[in-house]
């Protein structure tokens, strides 16, 4: 049985290694040796690492890799891309290859309004409760003056604060609802503070409101916190070209073609199994550039995950169609980023990352995302209606493979020759290497 331990968190971080190892280790110096490999060798950059989170033992390393010749709106990107998963960067890579030539991607922000909310419960009179709403509201705007100053001098700061009667769903149940403009901020902190302010001003104010009861006076902050749903900050992504243009493969028309990718996308907006599996497919564009750009991504994925089920039925982001003579394929999705605050100006990755993208403001930084997403989506759909999802990803799990069985540099020139003639699959690569082993 494991044990347990008091005072973790103000361990050394040589003893909290000391204690994981001893504890949960067989082989302790070889737990060690992995732990400290990943550290780096300087100092300072290796403590900034330390304290991004708690309890840090070692860096957990993903590649940073790019994908060149994405047109975007007439500016060529090269777009850093973090992420595990085989084929991803090279999928990206060749659905920017292949736009570069019919007009790249064609991006726009429609909004970039976010939401936080003041969750609280009262059960007297709503009339009651309205009237001191109207009341008290320019107070709750006037009292987070401090807070919003410098968020307004940028030009955002709070945009307005509704009333939401929510008894329907839950007894006693209302909401502040408030929306906010962050600028280049994400705005998390921004938005959180401005909503605790709120909850006390409306708390004070209600004790103090001549038209409550002293039943009525008792309002109960449940919570205050931003939400990553954020359906109204909205980018637009999406190509277009000539339905003659999409022919690549001698095999299938470019007609052809056209019509079973957008039967492919019309699956994915009705059916759900499907729709997942699609949706991850962007995601796998659209994470790789969050996470590289130092931005939350997992908020990301919630928001847009949540948006995809916004007509009560999860569906495909994605969408596509033929209109005289021209095929279009495009995204319209939810996107909450930042290029200032956070993790953007102290990890070094991070800050090189936006400097290879030419230092964005956060609403270039959600178009270059999306149009990574609607890349992603279109290498997938592409394969998937014409070779097969495998072929490709296979090719590009082989070096996996052979990493890890250890495979010589000669070796794994020898294999990735001997794959380009025949099927992948971990099995063939298995007894193509203990096959070449047995020869020497």
């Amino acid at each position: 049985m494991s044990k347990t331990i008091s005072g973790f968190s103000k361990l050394s971080k040589s003893k909290k290694i000391d204690w994981i190892v001893d504890t949960y280790f067989s082989n302790t110096e070889d737990a060690k040796r992995v732990l400290k490999q990943y550290w780096s060798s300087n100092e300072k950059l290796q403590q900034l690492h330390d304290e991004f989170i708690e309890n840090t033992i070692t860096n957990y390393y993903l590649p940073l890799g790019v994908a060149p010749n994405f047109l975007i709106n007439n500016t060529i990107y090269t777009i850093p891309m973090a992420i595990e998963e085989s084929s991803v960067v090279a999928a990206a890579s060749k659905a920017a290859k292949f736009w570069l030539d019919r007009g790249g991607f064609k991006t726009k922000v429609i909004s970039t309004t976010k939401i936080g909310q003041v969750h609280f419960m009262y059960y007297g009179d709503f009339n009651k409760l309205q009237s001191f709403f109207e009341h008290v509201k320019s107070k709750l705007i006037k009292e987070a003056k401090p807070i919003t100053k410098n968020m307004e001098a940028r030009g955002g700061g709070i945009l307005d604060i509704k009333l939401q009667d929510k008894t329907e769903d839950l007894k006693g149940y209302y909401q502040l609802h408030a929306s906010f403009e962050t600028l280049d901020a994400m705005g998390a902190n921004f938005i959180n503070s401005c909503l605790e302010q709120f909850a006390e001003t409306f708390k004070n104010e209600a004790l103090l409101f001549d038209g409550f009861s002293e039943e009525e006076k008792q309002i109960q902050v449940v919570m205050s916190i931003l939400s990553n749903y954020v359906p109204d900050c909205l980018v637009r992504a999406e190509v277009s070209c000539k339905i003659e243009d999409l022919n690549e493969d001698d095999s299938l028309s470019a007609e052809d073609f056209a019509n079973k990718f957008i039967q492919a996308v019309n699956i994915a907006e009705i059916e759900p199994y499907r729709a997942v599996t699609h949706n991850k497919g962007i995601m796998n564009g659209i994470d790789a550039v969050v996470l590289a750009t130092g931005n939350d991504f997992r908020a990301v994925e919630a928001g847009i995950h949540a948006y995809a089920s916004r007509n009560g039925k999860y569906s495909s982001l994605t969408h596509a169609k033929i209109e005289n003579g021209i095929f279009y394929f495009w995204m319209e999705i939810p996107l909450a980023l930042g290029t200032v605050g956070g993790l953007t100006g102290l990890h070094p990755l991070v800050k090189l990352a936006l400097e290879l993208l030419r230092k964005p403001s956060a609403k270039e930084l959600m178009q270059i995302v999306a149009v990574a997403g609607l890349a992603q989506n279109f290498a997938a759909l592409r394969s998937l209606t014409t070779t097969g999802i495998q072929q490709g990803h296979m090719k590009m799990h082989l070096m996996n493979i052979l990493n890890q069985f250890e495979a010589s540099d000669n070796e794994k020139i020898l294999l990735t020759d001997h794959f380009k003639t025949n099927t992948v699959t971990h099995s063939a690569v298995v007894e193509a290497i203990e096959k070449l082993r047995l020869k020497n």
